[in-house]
């Protein structure tokens, strides 16, 4: 199979990428919706409603602001705001879609923690998602720099380049492996799973951005790699706790 990985279907190029990105969503979606059946959910529904409402809004605007600011080029030419509008990041969905529930939360008043029972769909979707980024080649921003070592591959160009996007999905089957144990030796406070998934992701998202080409740096770092920072700090007590109880 040759990468980018992009099949013909009745004579029509399929967008493989774009296909397992929707695919994500809804097999995520489904997956929510199956543990959402078998959990009890301290949320009545109306309120879990507007706290999706809220996530979906907060994940728009987040992936496509730290999307954008992966590269901050301005322009106002068609294409280029086209670009702008297409240019998305899992991590400032993620971040955006945090801050989007939060928000909501205070305006219906909610208190109880939410993020638990979409802690595994999100991971889910997330590794559904890769397997489309891996496809994808170089045509998506998510392989990494060239490499002489084994674990260089030729993503589309010729060269051998880290597989970032196959990194992430081993990286999260191993989190979900360890989530899923925790849980069963361990009774967790209400929102921790979805604090020590988001405290894991980012963190893994931090180191291996080093290895990501990235062109638009502030002292060493990209953009993403200020978001990872700017978690850690929003989830500053949940680590410490770590780190006391042990």
């Amino acid at each position: 199979m040759d990468i980018p990985f992009e099949p013909i279907v009745f004579g029509i190029k399929v967008n493989i990428h774009l296909v397992l990105e929707y695919a994500a969503f809804f097999i995520g979606f489904r997956y929510y919706v199956y543990l959402k059946k078998n959990t009890q959910d301290l949320i009545s529904s109306g309120n879990r409603l507007s706290i999706i409402i809220g996530a979906v809004f907060g994940a728009f605007f987040g992936s496509r602001w730290v999307g954008f600011l992966e590269n901050p080029v301005f322009s106002f030419t068609p294409e280029y705001l086209l670009q702008v509008l297409n240019a998305k990041t899992i991590m400032g969905g993620l971040f955006g879609g945090l801050l989007g529930v939060e928000i909501a939360k205070k305006i219906i008043n909610e208190k109880h923690s939410s993020g638990d029972l979409f802690t595994f769909p999100i991971i889910l979707g997330i590794i559904v998602g890769r397997v489309g980024c891996f496809l994808a080649g170089i045509n998506e921003f998510t392989y990494g720099k060239i490499t002489t070592s084994f674990l260089g591959m030729d993503l589309g160009d010729g060269v051998l380049r880290y597989p970032l996007a196959l990194f992430e999905i081993v990286f999260l089957i191993v989190l979900w492996i360890f989530l899923k144990h925790f849980l069963k030796k361990n009774v967790l406070e209400s929102g921790r799973l979805f604090q020590y998934f988001m405290i894991s992701y980012f963190s893994f998202r931090f180191i291996i951005e080093f290895l990501k080409p990235n062109v638009f740096l502030i002292f060493g770092l990209s953009s993403i790699q200020y978001l990872c920072i700017l978690c850690l700090i929003y989830y500053q007590k949940t680590i410490r706790k770590l780190f006391y109880a042990r």
